[in-house]
């Protein structure tokens, strides 16, 4: 007789924020398409080697039209050098000159050092011989670099190369004679050099979108998505949602989002269309931006019909525990293991095992890849024996972000990852699922009385409010609606520029605004995405045809901490 199976549910989250400056249009960040040369292809690529193994996959919207439209731009410029909207594709492709002035050139020398130095600049001894030349024959005040002046333009067309080549995914070194060709020669990188390296990176990131949906359509993998611009529904629907883990916390000064019921709807609308365009079809599942539910936010994919969707432990624990399921169930995890429907809602909801997920996302980047792969299996053996014959009845699921943790891992997690989709094919116990299967091959719901409101991260929502910063972004935020609603409500906007300003007001309403303000995470960062933040709400103002505040010319946050994993993911 074969043995039953644990089902097992990976769940990789793709997502960046709209980089694109709201004043100039510009791309700020180049994150986009360095994640999709390197993880994004990455990942595809693992799948692609070993069709046994099943994922859901969930990518935002936001983060599928960017993907498009680097792609658009970058063929623009191959087929007819229209420059494009990224100052550092510009420079690496050679349509911007290197400059003269010290401050872009340090700029340069600041960019090109944005990666984890053990595993992206250490291994590449050309590269880290750049590196080393402006650390060590240079007197840094600051970030400043004295000696950035003397060196030729060489110099930086080299480490701009070698920055991208760094980015590489495995996949593209073992598939794509092109980057090893370039590796080899060093140096002294020429116009043909650069345009190579133009190609190798515009057909990644084309491939990127047509990889996945090759994989869904095979039905290798389950997509799925988030609301359109990646917004924090509970509080967009109701701030008071911040009181069931954070009772004591501060709010904003307003009371609420105004409208908000009617925005999370437009997210939900607007994501739907954007996926189907992308991938020809709609989803079963959503993941709520960050995991975050409550009873509101459920209801409103029920709204949609949505199967399921999911959170984090914590939600899972409070929600329990208010709802007096079984203590031993709760102890020994084994309700966790087990989706839930929250009282008469028909959306269910799985959670994240946040000890397994943490460990993929923290822990085995210090492990050898099989002594990892082997833990991990491991761990799904002993859960399925600790069910025994109820096994077939629980899923473990596993989530967590889809690009972030693999740079902190040896050659991009590549065999770590190979190790454990193979160990997790093989295993006799385990079956790799995805949460629309598990539901159709017959796994209940629970009954969950009360859903206490959180998300992924702590079980609470204290990264994107209930202190002064982040309190302070919703009040301005929450002003930019206020003057939204009256102008559209004058009806004096064409039925274009209302389609406009309402695309723009989902940028402002974005979670990852909120995410990085705050003094614990790096100074840099928080500069960053403050700034983007601002000229994201008054580009909203512009298009309302009123004046923005003043009160959108001061910084929000200052930063100063040192978050794990450079801040892209939070341990719980």
């Amino acid at each position: 007789m074969k043995p039953k199976k644990l089902k097992v549910v990976l769940c990789w989250h793709m997502h960046q924020p709209h980089y694109r400056d709201g004043l100039d249009g510009l791309y700020r960040l180049p994150w986009v398409y360095l994640h999709a040369i390197k993880d994004y292809a990455d990942m595809a690529w693992h799948l692609e080697n070993c069709p046994e193994a099943r994922v859901v996959v969930n990518f935002a919207p936001v983060l599928l039209e960017q993907l498009d439209d680097y792609t658009q731009q970058m063929q623009a410029w191959l087929k007819t050098g229209t420059p494009m909207q990224d100052p550092l594709l510009n420079l690496v492709a050679g349509v911007t000159p290197i400059p003269s002035e010290s401050e872009l050139r340090e700029e340069i020398v600041t960019a090109c050092q944005r990666a984890y130095a053990p595993t992206m600049i250490n291994i590449f001894p050309h590269f880290r011989e750049l590196v080393e030349m402006i650390q060590s024959s240079s007197a840094p005040v600051g970030l400043d670099y004295v000696c950035v002046s003397y060196l030729n333009a060489q110099y930086f067309t080299d480490l701009l190369v070698w920055y991208h080549l760094a980015w590489m995914g495995v996949s593209l070194r073992y598939t794509d004679p092109r980057v090893n060709q370039l590796m080899a020669k060093k140096n002294h990188f020429d116009a043909e050099d650069q345009r190579c390296l133009m190609e190798i990176m515009t057909d990644a990131v084309a491939s990127i979108i047509p990889r996945y949906r090759a994989l869904m359509e095979s039905d290798q993998i389950e997509l799925s998505m988030t609301p359109y611009g990646h917004p924090i529904v509970p509080l967009l629907i109701d701030f008071a949602s911040m009181k069931d883990a954070l009772p004591g916390a501060p709010a904003p000064s307003y009371e609420a989002y105004p409208n908000g019921y009617e925005r999370a709807e437009w997210h939900m609308q607007h994501g739907l269309e954007v996926y189907e365009h992308y991938f020809g079809t709609r989803p079963k599942g959503v993941w709520l931006s960050e995991g975050a539910v409550s009873s509101a936010a459920v209801g409103l994919l029920d709204e949609y019909a949505m199967q399921w969707t999911a959170s984090g432990e914590g939600v899972w624990r409070h929600s329990c525990e208010a709802s007096h399921i079984d203590q031993h169930d709760l102890n020994s995890k084994k309700a966790l293991y087990q989706p839930l429907q929250h009282a008469a809602q028909n959306c269910a909801i799985f959670f994240r095992d946040d000890g397994l997920s943490d460990m993929v996302g923290f822990q085995y980047k210090d492990w050898s890849a099989d002594d990892a792969a082997n833990d991990f299996a491991q761990h799904m053996q002993n859960i399925a024996n600790f069910l025994g014959d109820e096994v077939e009845e629980h899923v473990v699921t596993v989530i967590l972000d889809g690009e972030n943790a693999w740079e902190y891992y040896e050659d991009n997690a590549n065999h770590f990852l190979s190790s454990m989709y193979a160990k997790l094919t093989e295993h006799p116990q385990v079956q790799m699922t995805t949460f629309k299967d598990a539901l159709q091959q017959g796994v209940k719901p629970r009954h969950l009385p009360v859903l206490k409101a959180g998300s992924w991260v702590y079980g609470s929502f204290s990264t994107w409010i209930g202190e002064p910063e982040k309190n302070k972004a919703w009040d301005l935020l929450i002003e930019a609606k206020q003057a939204y609603d009256l102008v559209l409500a004058s009806g004096e906007l064409s039925e274009e520029k209302v389609q406009q300003a309402t695309e723009q007001l989902a940028i402002c309403e974005g979670s990852d605004w909120f995410w990085w303000f705050g003094g614990y995470n790096p100074a840099d960062s928080v500069k960053d995405f403050d700034q983007l933040y601002r000229h994201h709400l008054k580009r909203l103002y512009q298009m309302l045809g009123q004046t923005a505040p003043e009160s959108l010319d001061i910084p929000i946050s200052e930063g100063g901490g040192d978050m794990e994993n450079a801040g892209t993911m939070r341990r719980n």
